[in-house]
């Protein structure tokens, strides 16, 4: 792919497991252990709804989710040169895809690639947008975040939706759009984080827009103009979630119980978002159990509507 760069592997040494790095104090295994990497996997991305699955379809779900947090560990994470990191894992889909997979986050994946017939697209373009995180750190206008997305996010949607075997142009649209919708939700939840980190997700035409500047981002908690803002990304989010109502009723059996737990998850997010006045600085905005079951009944039962408006306990 275009994001791609030359490979340069020599500052990795050792068989799959044991990579070190020689800019940075830590190695490499310690962020792509697979006990660390799935414990990170179910703790911020595995939506409570997909425990309920059967154990072959949520390997096949923590798999996909396993190689996620794999790569943003190494491009968000890795205290020595990222961008050879990142190259160690595209070497690993290499082997993967040459049907001989070394590490054990990978060797997870190949039920899928092999009974699926997944593509190799949309673990490039995750690998991607971490290899976009190293030098881009600003997004000017909404497009270009979008743009983002669709290498960040969308592609996991695309995999879920083939791992049950549900893919069609509509459906991925949808689900496209639902996994955007929740790519923004995580952003505003992270501002400060990200801010600190020297990353802005907001848009620069709409922070310029509400009058915010970077430095509102660092504050101890946010003010007017920020708290707009927030409203005003948050609004867009929720009508990208929303686009999974059609999606999840399109669904039946497993595949419509993991969708429903997407887009409530989302709606639940963005609920605590809004019932904490879209103060974002002064703590981490999550939904809690409560919040996520009273937006995934309806959800699945068919009942949401886009207008509907809840208080979500967190």
């Amino acid at each position: 792919m275009s994001a791609e760069r030359p490979t340069d592997r020599s500052s990795l040494t050792g068989s799959a497991g044991s990579y070190s790095s020689r800019s940075g104090s830590e190695s490499v295994e310690q962020h792509v252990a697979l006990d660390v990497v799935m414990a990170r996997a179910a703790g911020e991305n595995f939506p409570v709804a997909l425990r309920l699955l059967p154990r072959g379809l949520r390997d096949h779900l923590e798999a996909i989710y396993g190689y996620a947090r794999l790569v943003d560990n190494l491009g968000d994470e890795f205290p020595g040169d990222r961008t050879v990191a990142l190259d160690w894992a595209d070497s690993e889909l290499d082997a993967l895809f040459a049907g001989s997979p070394r590490h054990p986050v990978f060797r997870r994946l190949a039920p899928l690639v092999d009974g699926f017939a997944l593509p190799r697209e949309p673990f490039d373009q995750l690998l991607a947008a971490n290899r976009l995180d190293q030098h881009k750190t600003r997004y000017e206008t909404r497009q270009e975040l979008l743009d983002y997305c669709a290498l960040s996010a969308n592609p996991v949607g695309h995999m879920v939706l083939a791992v049950f075997e549900s893919g069609t142009p509509e459906r991925i649209a949808a689900s496209d759009a639902v996994c955007t919708g929740l790519q923004i939700l995580e952003h505003l939840q992270d501002v400060a984080e990200d801010a600190k980190a020297g990353r802005v997700y907001l848009p620069a035409e709409d922070m310029a827009r509400f009058g915010c500047s970077v430095d509102d981002l660092s504050a101890p908690e946010a003010g007017t103009s920020l708290r707009a803002l927030v409203a005003y990304e948050s609004e867009f989010a929720r009508e990208l979630v929303e686009e999974g109502i059609p999606l999840v009723r399109s669904l039946t059996g497993h595949a419509r119980l993991a969708i429903s737990g997407f887009v409530a998850g989302g709606l639940a997010g963005l609920d605590a978002i809004e019932k904490a006045g879209f103060e974002v600085l002064g703590g981490t905005r999550r939904a809690g159990r409560s919040g996520l079951l009273r937006r995934f009944v309806p959800v699945y039962l068919g009942r949401h509507r886009p207008t509907d408006r809840m208080r979500a306990s967190s």
